[in-house]
Formats: structure tokens, sequence, C-alpha cells
């Protein structure tokens, strides 16, 4: 079945004319009030004292939030309680905030923040990944993942290399920063709208700061102005606060983040430190890796431990390797707590062994490409099966990477590259391919499950319900072709409602590439329950005595071996209706065949696998630094798309945004620990003229996925790592300025950091 890959975004409309709702659009009560942190101004420090009187007095000031006021729980941890909501003895990183003001205009909050005087003992900070190895600062326990024996295989290899690469990180920079509104009744509930991925888990948060039974709080997700992760779970302490000030006001309580608070207060992706070991023979044929990961956690523990446990599953990329060893650490800084973002760990572990490749590569003095090719998975049985045991019965990676080889004309260009590299002194050209394999589900089994709920009125408009909430992914749009197939209808028939806590409970993220996967299936569940029920009414309309061989398409129900005897969808819900047959249904799902064991490091953590391969070409001036992007050419597996429009969308925004952490997006702290790339001034993320005129997708065709919503793939972070294409092009061009065996470049690969990889040949 093929979805209208012409149809537009389900919001299109209303992005356009500016009337699309997001939570700080909610029409101001009478009594609202406004909420501003007071932030620290060390990255470690004891408090003394703090004096928040002036700020009481300060006009328009209401109150002040402090620790005390908190009648339930000060923690906001999502794994462990380890993530205080206010400090009431230590600051833990630059910037935490500290207290809140609460005031009847923003204005009033931010000026009397301003009046409070904090009186600390400052201590010595632990800032970087570094510095926590040295002084064994890390969380949560060690994981490791292992198959065969790499210590003796690395003792039996040909060639043995060593080197270690230090990732950084990426701020989110979604357009709509953190928002909460909280509006408190005369019962003692709490209607929370929030701008956040895990409705389910902000409810679970202020319920428990506040004190309350989770049923007394509703949280409502409108949709967000992007999130890429950010809003997964750091969205809970901003809506915590805001219902604790509505709770000790009795007022609706609005938080929103100014674009520099957001970027100093909120987590960010996880910089990774690699150090590994790789065995290989003359051939370039790898026997055996041993790596050690090291991400930078922050202060307390967010979604560190799973992100790392991604990392350790996505080190392999594409690659066989009979013999391999990966451990990991979250180390534990006095820092901002790093957080998802798209990929999950998966694209730094993939960079760390793309360049093992590289390294390879130019020691065997063979191009990247061929030692790509030699080591894919390929096969059946050992020689196709990761290192934590599970086996790609669906491999397409070889299909996309001769389709995108034969579609970029990479021998072509790579000649092309070659005759102008060798006419140009001071500019060089880059030509890259890289592929990608990534996991889809929750590594958690627990968290792949998801509901739904279907309305139909009976003027025979429709209301939507499903757990998954809109950031701009296009989620909605294909939740409404899913349902208008399933259901038979029309699509225009459908109203999808904003995601809350009070229509589908107990719901996962919207996370993990899997919002189309689980939530797919809920609202094909719930239509087949309708259909169920309606099947016998039109049966009885039409004088059929077998309900089963009804067909439901185009609005209409009818004979599967007389399409003319049919009855409109509408007569048949009317009757339905006066028969008293409910036309309201749920619908759930939980995804099949996974498991995961984490103490022997075996499993099947992955529904399935989504796969890709990019071709990037590059242009490098010797003198500024600077790269030009010249051509990109894609080959993605999207299986049986549902919405062919948004998911080209994904793939291009996924790849632009993975150039931008991997060339231009650098955090900058001082020696304090304070953030010095908190705006758009100071921290640079791609552009439309980043973008290039050549940029060529293809989905890959007649690759349904048995077993998935209408054999359709995820599409959410698999393109993100596409864009490691881009570094190894660049790469490409320094190497071309000399003659070397290794091309040492940073991450990111700023301007400095490609002159100072180009200064080390010359």
């Amino acid at each position: 079945m093929k979805f209208n890959k012409h149809t537009t975004h389900e919001s299109v409309p209303h992005h356009v004319t500016g009337t699309a709702t997001y939570t700080d659009d909610l029409r101001p009560t009478i009594d609202l009030l406004h909420l501003y942190p007071v932030l620290s101004s060390h990255a470690r420090a004891k408090i003394n004292q703090i004096d928040y009187s002036l700020a009481q007095q300060f006009p328009g000031v209401v109150t002040v939030i402090t620790p005390e006021d908190i009648t339930g729980i000060n923690n906001t941890g999502i794994v462990s309680l380890d993530e205080i909501l206010l400090p009431t003895n230590e600051i833990y990183y630059h910037s935490q905030p500290i207290i809140w003001i609460v005031a009847e205009t923003e204005a009033a909050a931010r000026d009397g923040a301003k009046q409070v005087t904090i009186d600390y003992t400052p201590l010595e900070p632990i800032l970087t990944i570094q510095q926590a190895i040295e002084a064994n600062s890390f969380q949560g326990e060690p994981q490791i993942i292992q198959r065969g024996n790499s210590h003796l295989a690395l003792e039996k290899a040909e060639y043995t290399l060593e080197g270690e690469l230090e990732i950084g990180g990426q701020d989110h920079f979604y357009l709509e920063t953190h928002v909460s509104w909280v509006t408190p009744d005369a019962e003692g509930n709490y209607q929370v709208y929030s701008s956040t991925q895990h409705p389910t888990e902000t409810q679970i948060m202020v319920a428990r700061v506040l004190g309350i039974p989770r049923s007394q709080v509703v949280v409502t997700c409108l949709r967000m102005g992007g999130a890429f992760g950010g809003k997964e779970s750091q969205s809970n302490p901003i809506a915590a606060i805001a219902a604790l000030a509505a709770q000790k006001t009795g007022q609706s309580v609005r938080v929103r983040l100014k674009r520099n608070h957001d970027m100093i207060v909120t987590g960010k992706r996880h910089g990774f430190l690699g150090k590994y070991r790789v065995g290989f023979n003359l051939e370039g044929k790898i026997s055996a890796l041993d790596v050690d990961l090291y991400s930078h956690g922050g202060w307390s523990l967010d979604l560190s431990l799973p992100i790392m446990g991604r990392a350790l599953f996505h080190i392999d990329n594409c690659y066989y390797i009979p013999h391999l060893e990966v451990r990991g650490n979250v180390a534990k800084t006095h820092t901002v707590s790093n957080t998802a973002f798209r990929g999950f760990g998966g694209p730094q572990a993939m960079v760390i062994i793309e360049d093992v490749i590289d390294r390879i590569s130019r020691f065997l003095k063979l191009t990247p490409l061929e030692i790509r090719e030699k080591n894919f998975y390929h096969g059946t049985g050992e020689t196709n099966t990761t290192h934590y045991g599970q086996e790609l019965f669906d491999n397409r990676l070889h299909q996309i990477w001769s389709q995108l080889k034969q579609e970029s004309q990479l021998e072509q260009r790579m000649a092309q590259m070659r005759e102008f590299n060798q006419s140009h002194a001071y500019e060089k050209r880059g030509l890259a391919i890289t592929p990608v394999k990534f996991g889809i589900s929750f590594t958690k089994s627990e968290y792949n499950q998801a509901g739904a709920l279907i309305l139909i009125y009976l003027d025979g408009s429709i209301q939507l319900n499903h757990g998954g909430t809109e950031m701009g992914q296009g989620l909605h749009s294909k939740m409404l072709q899913v349902a208008a197939k399933s259901l038979g209808v029309n699509i225009d028939r459908f109203r999808v409602m904003p995601t809350s806590t009070d229509k589908v409970p107990n719901t996962s993220a919207t996370a993990a590439s899997s919002g189309s996967d689980l939530n797919g299936q809920a609202i094909k569940n719930a239509c087949e329950t309708l259909k169920e029920r309606l099947a016998p009414v039109a049966a009885k309309l039409l004088d059929l005595y077998a309900p089963e061989d009804l067909v439901f398409a185009d609005d209409w129900i009818y004979s599967a071996t007389n399409p003319n005897l049919k009855v409109g969808f509408d007569e048949v819900i009317g009757q339905a209706y006066l028969e008293r047959i409910s036309l309201s249904a749920t619908g759930y799902y939980r995804t099949p065949n996974i498991s995961w064991n984490p103490q022997t490091g075996k499993g099947r953590p992955f529904h399935y696998y989504a796969y890709g391969a990019a071709v990037s070409e590059v242009q490098v001036d010797r003198f500024t630094g600077t790269f030009k992007l010249r051509q990109v050419d894609i080959v993605h597996d999207v299986g049986n798309s549902l919405h062919p429009l948004v998911d080209r969308g994904q793939i291009e925004g996924g790849f632009v945004q993975g150039m931008g952490w991997l060339t231009m997006e650098e955090l900058v702290w001082d020696n304090r620990g304070e953030l010095c790339t908190y705006s758009p001034s100071t921290y640079k993320i791609p552009t439309v003229a980043d973008i290039p005129e050549n940029f060529h997708i293809s989905l890959l065709e007649k690759a349904e996925q048995p077993g998935v919503i209408y054999g359709s793939k995820a599409v959410g972070e698999p393109p993100f790592m596409l864009a490691i294409s881009v570094r190894e092009a660049i790469r490409e061009s320094i190497a071309a300025f000399g003659d070397t065996q290794q091309v040492k470049l940073a991450s990111p690969a700023t301007p400095e950091a490609i002159l100072r990889a180009i200064e080390i040949l010359d």
C-alpha cells in the first residue's frame, strides 16, 4: 500500500498563517502569575544564606518559591532520586536555579530576582570528562558488552592501532524554549500545559513534588516548537516549579525560559571520550576492537545510563567485528545534567568507529571505502550478527550501498576530485561515503507500548487521541493517515486532539524514533475494534449475513464480492447509535519479540533496524579552514513510507542537524564552569546557506518492513548519523594537503579545528 507522497503536514495552514497554538499562546487568565529564576554564580558551592527579603518587598512580586514550599518530594530524578529540584545546602552546577520569584508580570519577576543575595562557600568543581576520570567521579555502574576475546585477538592481530577521540556536545536549540502553564482548581487538581515529549512523566513529577495522586494532575501537550530529545525529561522540573507556585498562590502560573536561560540551565547532547585499540590484517579486515567510552553526564543521572547503553549497541555501526569489547562509564561533573538528543548516544559511538575505519585505511594506504566494504555485516549467522547477539535478518545495507554508489556517480566524482586537488594548492576537495545501521525500539522493554482513543460523533466527525506528541516532526500527520486507512474513511473527518494524560494514560515518551510505530499500531487496533462493532450493523442494512466479508474504504462499507452493494459510513454510525452500540474505542499495542539482559550483554533489544548511506562532497580552504558542502546524495530506508513528504523532511533536517553537531556547534565553558556559548551570537547552528544546492534523497524502493505499521520504518533519528559523511569528507580534504598516515580532526570540525589539522601535516 502506497500513501500519497504529496500530502502535506497536517499543521501547515496553521504554521504559515501563525495560528498554530503552542503552550505560550494560551489566552492569559486574569490572575496569571509569572516566574523567574535566581541562578547560582558558582559551579560548586555550599549555600550559607539566602536573603530574599528585598525581593518580597519589590513592587509586583507576589511570593518566592523555596525548598520549604515543597509539600511532596524535592526531587525530579527519573532513574534515581538524584536530581534535587531546589538546592538546600549545595550548588551542583553554574547557573543552577536556586529559588524562583513569583510576580504579576515577567518584568517584576525578573527585577525581583535581582534583589536576592546569596552567601556561598565556593568548592572545587569537576568540569570535564578527563577531570572526572582522574577523580574517579562516575554515575551508575559501568556497562559492558563483549563478543569473543578482544584482548587475545589483539595480541594475535597482524597490525594494531591505538587512538582516542573526544566528541563535543550539542545544544538542542529548539525554536520554542521550555514553557509550562499550570492552573489549579478549587478541589486540589491541576491542569498542566507543558511543552513536553513525555506528558506522563511530567504528570508523575508534578504529582511527586506536590505530594498528591497522579490522578489529580492532567498534563496536556498542545504541540512543541521542536524538542529533539531536550523535552523528554527536562520539561519536568519546569512544570514542577510552575505547579509549586500554583499550589502556593492558588493562581495560574506560567514559566517561560528566555533563550539564554534555556541554554544555560538545560542539558545537552553528551560529550564523549572514546579510547580504542583495534586489530586488523593487511587486507583491512578488522579482527578485534577494544573500546572505553566515557560520556559527560553532568551533575545528575537523567537518561545518561540508557544513552550510554545505546552507544554500546552502536559502536559497531555496520561492521562485523569478530572480537569486540566495549565498556561505558558516565562521568559525574559539576555541569548541567546532559540528556536525550536525537540518536541517544548512537551518533557518538558511530563517529568513533568511523574514526577507527579511517585510521586503518591511512595506515594501510587503502581508501576508507575499501575498508568499510570489507568489514560490512554480510551473509547469515555469525557474520550477520551483532556483538550483543541480534541477527540482522533485514540487512538492506548492501542494496542501499550499491544504489547510492551508482546514483551519486561515486567513482567518476572521485576521479574528478583527485584531478581538482592536483591542480589546486590552496583548496582541496574531499568525498566520503558512510553507512548507518540504527536499532529501533526503546531498549527498556516496558516503554514499547502505546494507547489510543477514538471518538466518533453522529455527524460523522471523529476525534483522534493517541499518546504521541507533535514537535513538528509530522507524527500527527502520519497518525491521520493510519487512522483514515484503518477505518476506511476520508482523512478530513478527523481532528487530532492535543496529547493529554486524561485521554491516554501511562504513555511512553515520544522518543527512540518509535512514535509512529507504537501509536500507529494502537490507533489501528482501536479502528479494528470499531469496525468489528460497525460491520454487523452494515451487514443488516445490506441484508448480508457475513459481516467479516465487508470492506471499509472511501467512506463506504461494501461487500468484498459485490462492491456495488454498499452503504455510507454516516448511515451506519447513525444506525449503530440507534442500536446502542458504542462509537468510541481504545486501542493498545506492545512491541513483540524484544528482550535484553544487561547482565549477560545479550538479547534482541530492537524490533528492527533502519539503514541508510550518504555521500558528501566538500571543499576546504587552506587559509581560513572553512569548508563548503558542495553536494549530498542519500539513499535511506523508510520501509513503506506512511508520509513520503514528511519522511524526506526528516531526512533533510536530521542530516543538517547532524552536520551542525559535527562541524560548527561548539559548546564552550570557562574555567569556572559557566557556559560562554549561550545565544545565537556565540553558538552557531546551520543556516539555509550551509545546505548544498545539490541535495539528492532517494527512499529505498520496495522496502516494506514486516510487522510494522503498514510496512513503514522509523525515520526520526537514523538520518542524523548520515552527516558523519560530511566529517569524513572534510578529513579527506585535509589529507589532500599532505601525505600522512593520520588526520587528527577534532569534533566539531570548526574552521579552527580544520586549520589545526592541516598545520599538523605541514
